[in-house]
């Protein structure tokens, strides 16, 4: 047969670059309850629809006569395949070799694969499980060089497509990086950190000496906003970035999916008109009430334990794909924190840059006060923000839940815009209440020498509440118009699910990449 030897020699190759490191190799990934990179991509992808790039890239020995004794395969597997059918690019870490060493690897080698995600518009999921750089390139190369890769486009990505990021082991250095230089990012619990530099070179550099987990393990990395999510095994990780991207366009030119529902679009939960407290110091439950609105009560949270007072998660109204805030009064009342100042930005963004309209449920009761949050730089934090909500382009509609005051209430939504002709679509429901300062603050404030002078104070600070109260009732508000309508929660979905249709009327006029990057 013609070209019988190359044809054996490619066959060769190609079998020792899917043994990775070898059977020793594999057999310590598989030891530290982890998967190795290739059954890591079968179980992220549709069966079946892998196909790698690459294959042969590595570094090999030959005979004195230039055949090949070995070929070791660089330490990255590249590929395309499919989630759920849509194509997706896949660079995945072989901690097999040199654990997963990026200087170790041919670095051409991922950069091309971040490269071809970027042209060809396709998702991007990093699988990253890598000990980060290693001083013993110097012996290789004799040489070192400057930090950076000049052809790794890692900034406009997060412009054009959906990028993810998966912490699959100790990510050091750029593995820290790959995996938060994403719209969303997981890490498995108990098998993955994240950090600047590893325990070795904090203890050299500051004279710490910390576990691993310590220092960027699944509890730091989640509140610290390091990571969107947390899984307890690499399949529940997995199934996170499936529903993640099915959320989403392929990239910025194309709209979001939208899916057949069988969830009736009017449908009116009565239960929703009892779910406010009528005590206003009661707090209650905020994804229950989510659930009972949005299509089968479906919701995927992203960033639970960081700036938890704000809620952000992906939802879908009669098959159309929303994002959804809200704030949580159960976490610091719900108040406006730096934490959540940054989450809101970051979300505005991504809803913005891949043309998710927005509902806001808003129960804010203002910024978060005291010493804390003025040493933690909460007011520039939170005009971030702001500058998120007006620069966006994306239908947004308010619901006014409970409260709404001072700044933090009035960051609701869009009132000037990206064009200065933003409708500030708004609704609430007849627990709301709203102004510069809630009425029992400002009561205390205007009237404390009147309170502290009465017989009976306590009956006296409650006169003036409720007088206050009344003057305060959002049905004045709506009087004047300034408040578009005042619903009963229960027609809250119905409302919802017709807005949806004439925002996504509005959202397929704006495809392509936002003139204002992904911040």
């Amino acid at each position: 047969m013609a070209w019988e030897q190359a044809y054996e020699e490619l066959a060769l190759r190609r079998e020792q670059a899917r043994g990775m490191g070898g059977p020793e190799g594999v057999e310590k990934q598989h030891g530290r309850g982890k998967l190795t990179v290739r059954e890591r991509i079968d179980a992220l992808l549709d069966p079946g629809t892998f196909r790698e790039f690459g294959t042969l890239a590595g570094k090999a020995r030959y005979t004195a006569d230039g055949d090949l004794i070995q070929l070791q395969p660089a330490n990255s597997v590249i590929g395309n395949g499919r989630i759920d059918g849509g194509k997706v690019m896949v660079a995945g870490d072989d901690y097999t070799i040199a654990a997963g060493s990026s200087e170790s690897s041919v670095a051409d080698k991922w950069v091309y694969a971040e490269r071809m995600a970027h042209q060809l518009r396709m998702p991007l999921v990093r699988l990253v499980d890598t000990a980060g750089g290693s001083v013993r390139l110097l012996e290789q190369q004799q040489a070192t060089k400057i930090p950076g890769y000049s052809t790794w486009p890692v900034i406009p990505l997060l412009s054009t497509v959906p990028v993810v990021g998966v912490a699959l082991g100790a990510c050091a250095g750029l593995g820290a990086v790959k995996v938060s230089a994403s719209h969303f990012s997981v890490m498995v619990e108990g098998i993955s950190q994240i950090f600047a530099a590893g325990p070795p070179v904090v203890r050299q550099g500051l004279g710490l000496t910390l576990h691993k987990d310590e220092l960027g393990g699944a509890r730091i990395a989640a509140r610290g906003g390091t990571v969107s999510n947390v899984a307890k095994t690499e399949q529940e990780a997995f199934q996170q970035i499936r529903r993640f991207l099915s959320f989403l366009p392929r990239n910025v030119w194309q709209a979001p999916p939208v899916i057949a529902c069988e969830d009736d679009p009017a449908r009116a939960d009565p239960q929703l008109n009892e779910a406010i407290p009528e005590n206003r110091r009661k707090p209650y439950m905020v994804r229950d009430i989510l659930k009972r609105l949005f299509d089968h009560g479906d919701l995927f949270e992203m960033s639970r334990a960081y700036g938890g007072s704000t809620l952000t998660c992906f939802a879908r109204l009669n098959g159309y794909p929303v994002g959804v805030m809200a704030n949580d009064p159960m976490v610091s009342g719900g108040a406006m924190t730096h934490q959540s100042a940054a989450k809101m930005e970051r979300f505005v963004d991504l809803c913005d840059t891949f043309h998710l309209p927005i509902v806001n449920f808003v129960d804010q009761p203002g910024l978060m006060i005291g010493p804390d949050a003025e040493a933690a730089g909460t007011v520039p934090l939170v005009y971030r923000a702001a500058g998120a909500i007006e620069q966006a382009a994306v239908p947004w509609v308010s619901i006014v839940i409970r409260r709404a005051f001072g700044v933090g209430g009035g960051l609701h939504g869009p009132k000037y815009g990206e064009t200065g002709q933003s409708l500030n679509h708004r609704f609430a429901w007849p627990s709301a209440q709203w102004g510069s300062i809630p009425i029992e603050g400002g009561v205390a404030a205007a009237y404390r020498r009147e309170i502290e002078a009465a017989p009976d104070p306590e009956l006296r600070r409650e006169e003036l509440e409720a007088y206050y109260r009344k003057l305060a009732s959002p049905f004045r508000t709506a009087e004047k118009f300034g408040i578009v309508d005042i619903i009963q929660p229960s027609e809250t979905r119905a409302l919802l699910c017709d807005w949806v249709e004439d925002a996504y009327e509005v959202a397929r006029t704006q495809l392509g990449p936002r003139a204002r990057p992904m911040r």
